[in-house]
């Protein structure tokens, strides 16, 4: 039985789950949180950090801190219990819990009176966004069958790119125009309307509902009854399986350059090329417009090569060549001394680290039975995050300033190279 919203009844419930107009209406507000999510998470953040740098005397190491650790700890930890309360309760109400408490977290760090209560609030943003995906990937598995579901995880997953794109617009204008103080309130507040939404308009599908009209539709409809598994049962379950740990390591990995560049890109603009705010916010979001074709790629490559080639192991492919591809790119991103070099080489690393999202999430939900669909992305998004995000914003910083006895200014783009060479594993 669905988990209907106040003010709808059975009968509107049904259509409404059997209507594709509406799948992408649910797929299109999780789109949207998921854009809140990552401009809260690190877009307006970078843009950000040299005024909090100068405000609160931080080292680079400190903000590297501030962009990862408290982030990726919290993140890691707490996306698994939220993940279990999705598996068994109503994700929609999860969601919606989430991104309140990361949203109204995001605006209290523009009243951060020092470092730790900066630091402290960053910590409340980790809790609320270790909520947003883990329901967010189950809704969408239910909603959509399994030869959409590449396409609607990058649909889902141009969340990063966009709202990236967005969060560098819209902070660094507002940085410029109303300080760093005023920029945390402006970008954090409109997701409490966002939580009101999806608490309001989206219908909690039966579990496994997508699967049930295929052929194995009576084992779908019989797994969906079973009890949520215990999540060291789904570890185990997941663990045993070579394809998940690969995913998992490779994830992460990757992540450690993806989540470095997030947090220092805008820094490595304004210290190198001599940018403002508004001019790096300006690039970069333009750049990260290029990565949402790359993500959006991603999904839609994978899921027409496994189809034509009859094999799924096209998923990890296309992500795995793709991040190879981008490492000679991210040389030219951050040694050329020529911006006319620069831009077209950031777009093109841009495109191809933003491949992996949509097959990795699809792959994860395909592995994963029905009832265990939030805790493996949980489980997944804790490998990822606690070693891209607890590793890469900190090594960047910690090599920064190494380097900048000798590098000077040009320290931070020593220590992007560095970092991201992790890609070649």
């Amino acid at each position: 039985m669905a988990d209907v919203p106040s003010g709808r009844t059975e009968e509107n419930t049904s259509a409404l789950l059997t209507a594709r107009w509406y799948w992408y209406y649910v797929l299109g507000l999780l789109f949207l949180s998921y854009v809140l999510n990552t401009m809260d998470r690190s877009a307006v953040l970078s843009l950000l950090l040299q005024s909090i740098k100068k405000e609160f005397g931080a080292s680079d190491f400190q903000l590297g801190l501030l962009g990862g650790i408290p982030f990726a700890f919290f993140y890691a930890f707490l996306g698994i219990p939220l993940a279990m309360w999705a598996d068994r309760s109503s994700r929609r109400m999860v969601l919606a819990f989430s991104i309140a408490t990361w949203s109204g977290m995001t605006a209290v760090c523009g009243l951060a009176v020092n470092f730790l209560m900066l630091f402290g609030a960053r910590v409340g943003v980790a809790i609320g966004e270790a909520g947003g995906s883990p329901p967010s990937h189950s809704l969408i598995s239910d909603y959509f069958p399994k030869n959409l579901r590449g396409t609607a995880f990058s649909i889902f997953a141009l969340g990063v790119p966009i709202g990236t794109s967005l969060g560098n617009f819209i902070g660094g204008w507002s940085h410029d125009t109303f300080g760093w103080r005023a920029t945390f309130l402006i970008v954090g507040l409109p997701g409490l309307l966002v939580a009101l939404l999806v608490r309001a308009t989206i219908v909690e599908p039966p579990r496994g509902f997508s699967d049930r009209a295929g052929s194995g539709g009576t084992q779908a409809q019989a797994a969906s009854k079973a009890p949520a598994p215990p999540v060291f049962e789904v570890l185990s379950f997941l663990w045993r399986k070579a394809s998940f740990r690969h995913l998992s390591l490779a994830a992460a990995l990757h992540s450690v350059a993806w989540y470095a560049g997030s947090v220092f890109n805008a820094a490595f603009l304004i210290r190198s090329h001599g940018m403002s705010a508004t001019q790096a916010g300006f690039w970069l979001g333009i750049i990260a417009a290029v990565a949402g074709l790359g993500t959006f790629f991603g999904g839609f490559a994978a899921d027409r090569l496994s189809a034509s080639r009859k094999d799924r192991r096209w998923y990890v492919w296309v992500p795995g060549m793709a991040t190879l591809a981008m490492v000679p790119f991210q040389f030219l991103t951050y040694l050329s001394p020529s911006f006319a070099l620069v831009v077209p080489a950031f777009m093109a690393m841009m495109f191809l680290a933003a491949v992996f999202f949509g097959p990795s999430f699809a792959m994860t939900q395909a592995l994963a039975a029905l009832r265990m669909r939030s805790v493996a992305t949980s489980l997944l998004l804790f490998v990822q995050t606690l070693i891209g995000f607890g590793i890469g914003p900190a090594a960047v910083g910690f090599f920064s300033d190494l380097f900048e006895p000798t590098r000077g200014t040009d320290a931070l783009r020593y220590a992007l190279v560095v970092v991201g060479l992790v890609n070649v594993w």
